[in-house]
């Protein structure tokens, strides 16, 4: 069965750091993209990064949080890391994995095109 369970949220100063976590079970992470997205109250689910270890790991950034946060691969290997650094308010939401199995570059971002997604971890940023 696949699962995913996201973790490492919480509540952050303006400026500071957190580290999310998302932890896959039932499944090889090989052949498959796994994306962070995140969903602030009243907007629609945005795409904020996704790797992929069928391209060697490409590494996938949406504008708002490039140079800011950073995606990684864990050790165990079963799990994907999001470091985000220099938080602002406006990147408070509740943050989601998924993993997609059929995936372009041009594709990464949309959600439509991930199969299982995790039950998601509040990131709140006060200001």
């Amino acid at each position: 069965q696949f699962r995913l369970v996201e973790s490492g949220g919480g509540l952050v100063q303006n400026g500071g750091s957190l580290r999310l976590s998302c932890t896959t079970s039932g499944f090889s992470l090989d052949y498959v993209i796994i994306g962070w997205f995140r969903q602030a109250p009243g907007k629609e689910r945005e795409g904020v990064s996704c790797i992929s270890t069928v391209a060697h790991g490409t590494t996938y950034y949406a504008e708002s949080v490039k140079g800011r946060f950073t995606i990684s691969r864990g050790n165990a290997k079963n799990t994907v890391y999001l470091q985000m650094d220099g938080l602002s308010p406006e990147d408070s939401a509740i943050y989601y994995c998924g993993a997609a199995f059929v995936w372009t570059p041009d594709t990464w971002s949309r959600s439509s095109i991930y199969d299982h997604w995790g039950q998601g971890t509040q990131v709140t940023v006060s200001s």
